[in-house]
């Protein structure tokens, strides 16, 4: 299990879905977590495993699996 900081952002693409948009340019499609995660412009601490060889229908990025969240800063 690995962490990523950044920022949670709402993608309208192809009917909506939440995205994590890190510092370093990064971008996972949110898989899991609950509604209080998905927040616009809510700065979150995710711990979590990226599904590489997996694509979801954004096309942003790679699909992040969240296992636990939280707030940061």
């Amino acid at each position: 299990m690995s962490k990523f900081t950044g920022t949670v952002k709402k993608n309208d693409l192809e009917g909506g879905f939440w995205e994590l948009s890190c510092a370093g340019g990064e971008r996972y499609q949110l898989q899991g977590g609950d509604s209080a995660l998905q927040v616009e412009g809510q700065e979150v601490e995710i711990d979590g495993e990226v599904e590489s060889a997996s694509m979801g229908i954004g096309m942003v990025g790679s699909i992040l699996s969240v296992k636990s969240w939280k707030k940061s800063g």
